[in-house]
């Protein structure tokens, strides 16, 4: 009877990670095309936002999503961006580049319509090497890009950069 039970014990888990990882591919295939918005990004906590106007294309699989593109504030200054994730079950991980620091580590997971990663830059910013970023679906066209840092004077919570987004 105890192998039975573990046999069914098993049958459930499989059969659950195979509904989480259909989940997730349907999730991650909502997020493909191109896309423009408009924004607002913070280099560091002490000095001013700088708006944006940023295009990416996003390609999806079963288990992977990336984010390519580029944004350009203040008339003249461009920054390509990327994003490159890898799903494994409900984990995501990967890499973003795009920051003045280098190449930053991203790690987390989804929470309905939002992937909540946390970022591990290459070096210090804002007094750490942390911050958060949400990349969340808004509507059937519509895709938000939120990154949160810690203000090391305040220790409060602000958004260092919010772009909107919509499938062109």
């Amino acid at each position: 009877m105890k192998s039975f039970a573990r046999f069914l014990l098993a049958g459930c888990l499989m059969a659950a990670s195979g509904a989480a990882h259909a989940d997730e591919a349907d999730f991650l295939s909502s997020l493909q095309g191109n896309f423009a918005g408009k924004g607002t990004v913070q280099v560091t906590t002490d000095v001013p936002n700088v708006g944006v106007s940023c295009s990416f294309k996003s390609n999806a699989t079963s288990t992977s999503l990336s984010l390519d593109g580029n944004c350009r504030g203040l008339v003249v200054v461009t920054r390509a961006i990327s994003a490159n994730l890898k799903v494994t079950g409900a984990k995501y991980s990967g890499v973003y580049v795009g920051s003045r620091t280098g190449p930053a580590q991203l790690a987390g997971s989804r929470s309905g319509n939002a992937i909540n990663l946390g970022i591990r830059w290459a070096q210090v910013v804002n007094g750490d090497l942390k911050a958060r970023l949400t990349v969340e679906k808004t509507s059937g066209d519509g895709m938000r890009l939120t990154v949160t840092d810690v203000d090391p004077k305040t220790g409060k919570s602000v958004v260092t950069s919010r772009i909107d987004l919509k499938r062109t």
